[in-house]
């Protein structure tokens, strides 16, 4: 909650700096870009990825044994061990994009803006071992990284307020579509350290807010967007890390500079 509080301050000074383009000609600038058909452009912008999580029903109570013929504590050396905890955290990445915008009408755009997100993902488990000359068990922090490479193609209708003289706010709705190039979902686990993978596909629902501002010359914007996997991308297998786990999507928050 207050990364994401960091997000909006930062969302709110970035539209209060755009007081400082130039603002003392009478005559608005470009008063005719919003009647054409169609423009592009290109945006930039950093993002906070993080997971939803939540756990099976009684994760705690669920024992996980070293065997010679499965082992469900593959890089864990101890004969058992129960999760204790499990949370995630998020990191900071940034986006690069294309715009594509279609007007619809006075107060309405349809916009598609393929994307390339860069990012990563931390998985941490508070682990009990035990050993089998100790009635004791030890307690084990460790952490998983899951990085990820999207390439996205969002959707987006947006609702334009009217133009203030040479700045126009909008709220917009979407859906998208994601590949994950960085997944290691279908890679071969034959290493002694264990990784946790994810699907490398997901769908999204977004919403944003944002402020447009006309220079004399282009239209830079500055928006706030919020994306909602809609599916459990978590690939299970027989480990400790993975099995406590009822669902994990995915959550992005995103502050963007548009030029246009």
């Amino acid at each position: 909650m207050l990364r994401t509080k960091r997000f909006i301050i930062i969302f709110l000074i970035l539209c209060l700096s755009g007081k400082a383009f130039p603002q003392k000609r009478q005559v608005p600038n470009l008063i005719n870009f919003d009647l054409a058909p169609y423009h592009f452009g290109f945006l930039l912008g950093v993002n906070q990825m993080l997971f939803t999580l939540k756990t099976q029903p009684g994760f705690q109570n669920k024992m996980y044994y070293n065997t010679s013929s499965s082992s469900s504590l593959p890089d864990i050396n101890s004969d058992s061990a129960y999760l204790f905890n499990m949370e995630t955290t998020p990191t900071y990445g940034f986006v690069i994009g294309i715009i594509g915008n279609l007007r619809l009408g006075n107060y309405f755009d349809f916009r598609f803006t393929p994307s390339l997100t860069f990012g990563e993902r931390n998985l941490h488990y508070n682990i009990y071992n035990y050993y089998s000359n100790s009635a004791t068990p030890l307690l084990l922090v460790t952490s998983k990284n899951i990085q990820s490479t999207f390439v996205e193609f969002p959707l987006w209708i947006r609702f334009k307020g009217s133009r203030m003289h040479n700045m126009r706010p909008y709220i917009m709705a979407g859906a998208k579509y994601a590949i994950d190039l960085a997944s290691n979902a279908k890679k071969k686990e034959d290493s002694s350290v264990s990784y946790v993978f994810i699907n490398r596909s997901d769908y999204y629902a977004m919403g944003g807010v944002g402020f447009d501002f006309y220079t004399a010359y282009f239209k830079f914007g500055t928006e706030i967007t919020m994306s909602y996997g809609l599916s459990d991308i978590l690939k299970r297998d027989n480990t400790i890390y993975t099995q406590s786990v009822d669902r994990l999507s995915s959550k992005i928050f995103q502050v963007s500079f548009t030029f246009e």
